[in-house]
């Protein structure tokens, strides 16, 4: 064969793979962008519930002034959740530890009639509930970008890419849900005096 032909398939060959690897690479910049972007809309939620449940404590606590224990576990779960700022497997912990003492409050509601027809109460409950459908939309956008992201590391020939550059998998944010999905907590609300409002539990959970 002649050697100029052989020196134009090389170079032609060395063109399309040096343009395959960019765009490779590129695409990996492109996801971790994305994946970044949607955890930051994930931690953004997540602030939301934080700044809901001091109000939700407080109002409790006006009505069930005997349940220390229970309202403080969910104080401290709240305050070691939004102290972590770690990878998004590593909150996950917190999280699930704020999701259980947040289910724990609201148990311990139902023996509060009194409370459940608080204004205030249902008003936070409702907000409550809002804020969890907001997390886990959060949650799912992000957990779809990372599997995008991570099956493309894990597949050939876009392996070999991830690993020459470094790009490796990135942790999924698993958390339960703390109320039912839908519009109304997990908690049966009685009804107020006439006039206010009415809410009625509403099982389900996160996919």
């Amino acid at each position: 064969m002649d050697p100029a032909v052989v020196a134009l398939v090389v170079a032609t060959v060395l063109v399309v793979a040096t343009a395959a690897v960019v765009l490779a690479h590129n695409r990996f910049v492109r996801q971790g962008q994305l994946i970044d972007n949607a955890w930051a809309n994930v931690e953004t939620e997540l602030r939301r519930r934080y700044d809901l449940i001091p109000n939700l404590v407080e109002t409790v606590r006006g009505y069930a002034t005997h349940e220390r224990d229970t309202l403080t576990r969910v104080v401290d779960a709240r305050t070691h959740a939004a102290a972590n700022h770690g990878a998004p497997d590593a909150q996950a912990g917190d999280e699930n530890t704020l999701v259980a003492a947040l289910r724990g409050l609201l148990a311990v509601v139902e023996g509060y009639p009194q409370l459940r027809a608080d204004r205030a109460f249902t008003d936070l409950a409702h907000q409550l509930t809002a804020t969890e459908d907001r997390i886990q939309a959060a949650r799912r956008f992000y957990n779809n970008n990372v599997r995008d992201y991570n099956q493309r590391v894990r597949a050939v020939p876009t392996n070999l890419v991830a690993r020459v550059f470094g790009f490796g998998e990135r942790p999924y944010f698993e958390i339960d849900r703390a109320v039912g999905a839908g519009s109304a907590p997990q908690v049966r609300l009685g009804p107020t005096p006439p006039g206010g409002p009415q809410a009625q539990a509403d099982g389900g959970g996160a996919p």
